[in-house]
């Protein structure tokens, strides 16, 4: 069961957020904010809004297959004072990864590039990145809140203004899909880091 209401929200490029809602991603791989660097990312909250964001994403971080996409994203922006929250997630599994080679047996499980990848790892000569497994529910509509400045800023998670109701949020991916593909992802990321 999940929660029926939070305000917690993770925030995530809008492209991987398009992926998630249409299972062709389970993953989130972060380093953290700028603003979150000294202390690094955390996982803050086991369930949580993804809060799409268009902020640093770019068509060379990901990998090929999904340019054409990334540009239908971007010019499908909304508004800048308004954020739309229709995917609510929840963690399943997390590794603080710290052998960069084994992150590159997750190809196929996600759209980012591997020199996207590499980048996050050796980010302020601090090797590591945290690979979350999400399980993700869509809403039928999306809710939309206004943007407020305190949302701004290079943070990975934010409060938000009120609690969203998650009543009527169904799995993108059927419950053997997802046991099955968190199975092999757990194969593929076992020995590769420390669970959290």
């Amino acid at each position: 069961m999940i929660s029926p209401r939070t305000n917690a929200a993770l925030k995530e490029w809008a492209v991987v957020c398009r992926a998630l809602a249409d299972g062709r991603q389970m993953l989130l791989i972060r380093k953290g904010g700028i603003e979150e660097i000294k202390g690094g990312f955390q996982v803050t909250h086991r369930e949580f809004w993804l809060f799409p964001t268009y902020v640093h994403q770019k068509a060379a971080d990901l990998v090929p297959a999904v340019h054409a996409e990334f540009e239908e994203v971007q010019a499908a922006r909304p508004p800048a004072d308004t954020v739309p929250f229709q995917l609510f997630a929840t963690v399943e599994h997390v590794v603080k990864a710290m052998d960069l080679d084994r992150l590159r047996t997750l190809e196929g499980h996600h759209i980012l590039s591997w020199d996207c990848i590499a980048s996050r790892f050796t980010y302020r000569n601090k090797p590591g990145v945290h690979v979350m497994t999400v399980r993700v529910y869509r809403r039928p509509e999306a809710i939309t809140l206004q943007n407020t400045p305190r949302y701004d800023g290079c943070v990975s998670w934010v409060d938000l203004d009120e609690a969203l109701s998650t009543e009527g949020c169904t799995p993108v991916l059927s419950d053997a899909e997802f046991t099955a593909r968190l199975a092999d992802i757990r194969g593929r990321l076992a020995g590769a880091g420390v669970a959290t």
